[in-house]
């Protein structure tokens, strides 16, 4: 390329601005992606103006089902889309680091910490303006604003102009989800002489004063059976406008495990397999409690999304062993998720069909999670990057984490959120031995798979991420 066709893409660059509609997860890091790269940003957000339900604080990146960014296990789902987002310089990483409470293997965040600090480098980012605003059409906001590229990443609480503004624009359908919170208890509240702490396959710390991240209610069969047969009987709260309620399987309240059996919730969030007593029993079923904050002064109840109504949360959840006299922060709410049929109005670097100027970008194309949000914020940044610079859109391959998360809604004939795991990505192939060895075989195939991945997405970055125009 000529220098006088390198100064006229360098100029173009300069001049084009992208509007982000939303300051979500995927939205702050979409807009710092690209801001980082030289490209003026507008970010729009109307939760000051017009906060949703969900919502309970103003700053940015609310956290709002629980405090858990999942895994760091290097080879598992999580730990894999976690390498693929720092080698794009994750915001939401960044700030999960720097704020992060003690949770075993995962990353959990002081939620209030991790919202402020990323409000704060947002703020203070010279190429990124902020404007707080309910955004009922996108197009006349970028126009306005003189932005060519619009992100909409407004997140599964869509306010209802912009909802109406994308069913008559790109989506010419409904679509919807529902999802539901998990209550949040006082610690000072709780009877910890029935209560134990203990991660859940790891022995007890040793030390002195060092206690385990995970602070555990033991049930024994009769406590257990008690307890789901109250949250069979609770009164819940209905789904709006007649719809039918509509869950993502792998976040489901627990009163809906409930009514599918009485053993369900023993095998899923209340299981408690590697959570011994101090004894060396084993309890028959068990709530775990983390921890909300540095201090330790509230717990989230781990996996117990709710529908309860509130006064039945409040009845139910004191039958927990130590919870007689509990105190609540936060209850369980459901509220409305809205995302679209990706496969039908998207292209693969998810610009709409109808309007490729458009993007969408974080829950809303059909993943499920804080980490698959914000990492579908970081790969359609970086799609609008490449077109900004003059390049085609690069298709990533399924054998990477984001690959994988893109294929699977881009293929899905029936949409179904769904967040990062192993069943997403191809199969590996194992030798004739690693096949004998049953016992460790499903550990064998995640390394495989998670080192296959890695080798790729470490080629695939420079292709990425072009370093100057012309690249």
């Amino acid at each position: 390329m000529g220098q006088n066709a390198m100064n006229s893409a360098a100029e173009s660059v300069t001049n084009n601005k992208v509007l982000v509609v939303g300051a979500g997860l995927a939205g702050t890091e979409a807009a710092l992606f690209l801001a980082r790269h030289g490209i003026k940003v507008v970010l729009a957000e109307s939760k000051k103006e017009k906060p949703n339900p969900a919502q309970k604080i103003e700053t940015m990146a609310e956290l709002v089902c629980t405090n858990s960014l999942k895994s760091k296990d290097p080879n598992s789902g999580h730990g894999l889309l976690k390498h693929e987002m720092k080698g794009l310089g994750s915001l939401v990483l960044e700030v999960g680091e720097m704020t992060a409470v003690p949770a075993g293997d995962a990353l959990a965040v002081d939620r209030v910490a991790f919202s402020e600090k990323i409000t704060e480098v947002i703020e203070n980012n010279p190429l990124i303006e902020v404007i707080n605003k309910e955004v009922s059409n996108p197009e006349v906001l970028a126009e306005q604003m003189g932005c060519g590229h619009i992100i909409i990443a407004s997140g599964p609480l869509t306010t209802t102009p912009l909802e109406q503004w994308m069913v008559g624009t790109v989506a010419k359908e409904d679509f919807y989800f529902y999802d539901a919170i998990a209550p949040v208890v006082d610690a000072d509240s709780l009877d910890y002489s029935k209560l134990y702490y203990k991660d859940r396959h790891k022995p007890v710390p040793e030390e002195e004063g060092i206690e385990a991240d995970y602070l555990n209610a033991p049930m024994n069969k009769e406590q257990y059976e008690t307890f789901i047969a109250a949250l069979v009987e609770a009164e819940k709260v209905p789904a709006q406008n007649f719809e039918d309620y509509k869950f993502f399987e792998s976040c489901l309240p627990v009163d809906i495990m409930a009514e599918r059996g009485v053993d369900t919730a023993r095998f899923s969030c209340m299981k408690p397999i590697g959570l011994e007593l101090p004894n060396g029993e084993l309890p028959y079923a068990c709530v775990q409690l983390r921890k909300e904050n540095l201090e330790g002064s509230a717990f989230n109840l781990v996996g117990f999304q709710t529908r309860l109504k509130y006064p039945e949360q409040v009845r139910v959840f004191r039958t927990i062993p130590g919870f007689e006299k509990a105190s609540f922060l936060h209850l369980g709410s459901v509220h409305r998720n809205t995302f679209l049929n990706a496969r039908k109005v998207l292209n693969w670097d998810f610009s709409a069909k109808a309007k490729p100027h458009i993007y969408f970008a974080g829950q809303i194309t059909g993943v499920e999670g804080y980490t698959e949000s914000a990492s579908i914020g970081l790969y359609v940044a970086s799609q609008i990057l490449r077109k900004i610079h003059g390049h085609e859109p690069i298709l990533w391959p399924k054998e990477t984490a984001i690959g994988a998360l893109v294929n699977y809604v881009m293929t899905s004939e029936k949409p179904r959120p769904s967040n990062i795991n192993f069943g997403l990505l191809p199969t590996v192939s194992l030798t004739k031995e690693q096949r004998r060895d049953r016992k460790n075989r499903k550990r064998i195939k995640k390394r495989l798979a998670s080192e296959r991945a890695r080798a790729i997405y470490d080629d695939l970055l420079p292709r990425v991420i072009p370093e100057f125009v012309g690249t």
